[in-house]
Parts: C-alpha cells; structure tokens; sequence
C-alpha cells in the first residue's frame, strides 16, 4: 500500500525506513529479549544506543569537540525557560523577533531576565521579512542573542546565521532551530547554544536536542531545577533523569539514514540541502506562478522547510483541502493563527511527495476558472 504524504508541521513524518526498523525492532532490540521502551537507561544495551547516537549526530552536524550536545525533555518551548536559566546570569538578553516562536521566547525570558531588549522585529510587515542584521539595536554587554532560525508557522528563515562579533557584539548567539536542523549545515563559529525538538525533522515528540559551548555552561541560576541545569545534565552524559529513551533511539536510526543520504555526489546533510532546496523552488515555482494562489513572504528569507500559501478566494480553503486528502495529501490546513495552507517539507518529505502537490495545485486550481 502506498502511505500518502504526510505535510504536518510536527510532529512530523518521519523516513519510511526508519518507521520499518523500529517496527520490526519493536519487541525485540537485536536479541535482547526486550524493546527499547523497556530497557533501563543506564544499562548497556540502551547505553550503546545513545552512544551511537550521540556519535553520528556530532559527524552529521560537524559538531565541534568543544560543544556538548546534551538529550533533554521539554522541547522548544521548554528551552524558552531553560536557556534564560541557564545563560542569562538574571541579566540582559536580546532577542530578534521573527515570528510567533520568537515571540514566545521573549514573553518567557522575560520572567527570568532583568532586561530583555527586542533589538529587530518584523511584526510592522506581518512577519514576512527578516530584519537585516545592520539595522539591529544591539545591546552592550547582552548575556547572550537569541533568535529562531527557522519560523515554523510564518514560513521565515534565515538563510545565514548572523555573525556578532563583525557587528560588535560578543554575545553568544542562542539559536531556535528545531524546524530546520538537519536540513542544512551549521556555521558552530557563529552559534553559542543551539536548541531544537526532534518532532519535526529528528524524530518523534518527547525529546529536545541542545548542543552547548563548553564555556556556556555551569553558570545556571539558583533557581534553576536540577534536571534543566546544563552542567549537571553534561556531566551524567544526559542521564541525569530518565531520558527520552525511545525518542532518542529512533532519533538515532533516523541519524544513520541520513547518513545514508546521497544526491548528486553529496552526501548526509549536504544532500538534504540540496533535495530542500529544489523541493523549495518547484513548490514556490508553482505557487508564484498562479492566479489562485499567493505566498506573502519576501523570497530572500523563504523557509525551505514551511511554506505556508494562501488562496486568493479563502471560500475555497475547505474543498481544497478535501481533495487534498482524497488525493493523500495531508495535514496541508495553515496554522490557526494565520490561515491559509501550510505545507511542511522536511528531510522525510521526498520529491515526489513535492511534485505531486504541485499536480494537484495545477488541477485544483482548473477546476475553479
């Protein structure tokens, strides 16, 4: 049977291959008599798994030896709190604002933080732009910047990660990129902290990936709760508290199939890009291209991995999502906050998964001229 394509914005689709592993490994893990869900995590069976894990995602990732990369709980909204707790020093922070994810972050840090300073916002154009780094009202002596990579429901990303010391700055840079990582590379010269959920493009909902400069980390506030203190998380490899054992397993095979990945000569994450990119282009190709439908975003900040895309008469937002679904293409209804159509595209998304969206644009859009 042919699955349909899954376009949620997460928790997300996740590689076919990797759903079939885990199914067939399901009750028992590689003659262990025991499924992973069932295994302690301090045993070596489990212990094996996370090692591997944490091992293939420093070689995708090209994480430099001087990051930690810690397994948490929490997710990205977690992180909104952890983060202030953890590099703040009860100090000034300053944040980008970009979108409703940024516009989370700041109401959160906000309750640990003497000062959070909005130093850029594009909420003047409705979220459709990024503001150039130039223009940012950068403050002095700031704990650190933090800004969302990637806004899953306005569809804006950056397509380069600032660099803060060329604009004066030496805060480190704190990066939201649950939405996008993996599905590009990452400059670590740029980046103090990095922080992301695995539902959208990693793996299933329940665990959060951070990875951490060394030198971020131990200057947690008193009030932060143990298992939130990146020290104490660093120092017992993730295994302060239970981790999320089962996300991080299949977050793991999901490592080894992107891995596995080549396109044109590339290989890993370097062939995601490219496959992003030219599912990107043939998805806003066909939209740019109509009479029916419209995507508001400027096209030097579009994501690649969200693209949200309004039809002109918003009459007909309910019959285009039935024959979506009847054409198994699912999960294409906007956010709730902007409406319209959002059609997220991950790694897992494949391109014929893309193109046969763009088919049903074409047909749905002549059956209403």
């Amino acid at each position: 049977m042919t699955r349909p394509y899954n376009f949620s914005a997460g928790p997300a689709a996740i590689p076919e291959e990797v759903l079939r592993q885990a199914a067939d490994e399901m009750l028992d893990w590689h003659g262990s008599g025991m499924g992973v869900m069932e295994m302690s995590h301090r045993g070596k069976e489990f212990i094996s798994i996370y090692e591997q894990a944490e091992a293939d995602l420093r070689e995708l990732l090209a994480v430099p030896a001087h990051f930690k990369i810690l397994f948490m709980q929490g997710g990205g909204l977690g992180e909104n709190a952890i983060v202030p707790l953890n590099l703040s020093r009860a100090g000034t922070t300053d944040f980008v604002v970009t979108g409703s994810w940024s516009q989370k972050s700041v109401k959160e840090a906000r309750k640990y933080c003497s000062t959070v300073n909005v130093v850029a916002s594009n909420e003047a154009d409705g979220h459709h732009s990024i503001p150039a780094p130039a223009t940012w009202q950068l403050s002095r002596g700031a704990s650190y910047l933090h800004l969302c990579s990637n806004e899953t429901i306005h569809g804006v990303e950056f397509q380069e990660l600032p660099d803060l010391k060329a604009l004066g700055s030496d805060a480190p840079l704190v990066v939201d990129f649950s939405s996008h990582v993996a599905s590009r590379p990452v400059d670590w010269s740029r980046v103090g902290l990095a922080f992301g959920g695995a539902q959208k493009n990693l793996g299933p909902a329940g665990l959060t990936l951070v990875v951490v400069r060394e030198d971020l980390v131990g200057h947690a506030l008193p009030a932060c709760p143990s298992a939130f203190d990146y020290k104490l998380v660093a120092d017992n490899g993730s295994m302060y508290n239970t981790p999320p054992t089962w996300g991080i397993y299949v977050a793991g095979l999901t490592f080894q199939w992107l891995k596995r990945q080549t396109e044109g000569g590339r290989t890993g994450i370097a062939a995601m890009e490219a496959r992003n990119i030219a599912k990107a282009k043939l998805l806003y190709d066909a939209i740019d291209a109509s009479q029916l439908y419209l995507n508001p975003i400027d096209p030097s900040c579009r994501s690649r991995m969200n693209v949200p895309f309004l039809l002109r008469d918003e009459s007909r937002n309910e019959a285009f999502l039935s024959g979506a679904k009847a054409r198994g293409l699912l999960q294409l209804k906007g956010h709730k906050s902007v409406g319209g159509m959002r059609a997220s595209i991950y790694n897992a998304m494949p391109l014929a998964g893309v193109e046969a969206l763009v088919d049903y644009l074409h047909d749905f859009e002549k059956t209403q001229t």
